[in-house]
């Protein structure tokens, strides 16, 4: 498989596990190293990828809240043994856009960063 297959099939892979709530799945997909950098309604956060999946685990999922999957690639870029994907994630009433920076590894493709915003919307 091609680096730009495998870096979809993770990307699919990391929506099954965020809007399913699958934090094994998620778990695999990330350097257990990895940092998640986020904006939420003007607030920033930074965790530790371990702390990040602690909060998917306590939370029920957009799956269980009977939310319909509208989770989409934007668009990606392989450089070698490092990618960018920009994802567009809307979930739990939120509009997320999303950076992942993935690192090819001996075991496969993993997540090393993750960026995010839910921009403040006008209503």
């Amino acid at each position: 498989m091609a680096a730009h297959e495998e870096v979809l099939k993770l990307i699919d892979d990391y929506f099954t596990g965020v809007y399913t709530g699958n934090t094994g799945l998620l778990q695999s997909l990330f350097d257990p190293h990895a940092q998640v950098f986020g904006e939420v309604n003007g607030l920033h956060h930074h965790k530790p990828i371990s702390v990040y999946l602690e909060g998917v685990a306590a939370r029920k999922s957009p799956k269980e809240l009977n939310e319909p999957f509208r989770m989409k690639t934007l668009g990606i870029d392989v450089m070698g043994d490092i990618a960018s994907a920009r994802l567009y994630s809307p979930m739990l009433g939120f509009e997320y856009c999303l950076y992942l920076t993935l690192a090819h590894r001996e075991a496969g493709w993993q997540i090393v960063n993750k960026t995010y915003a839910a921009p403040l919307l006008a209503i």
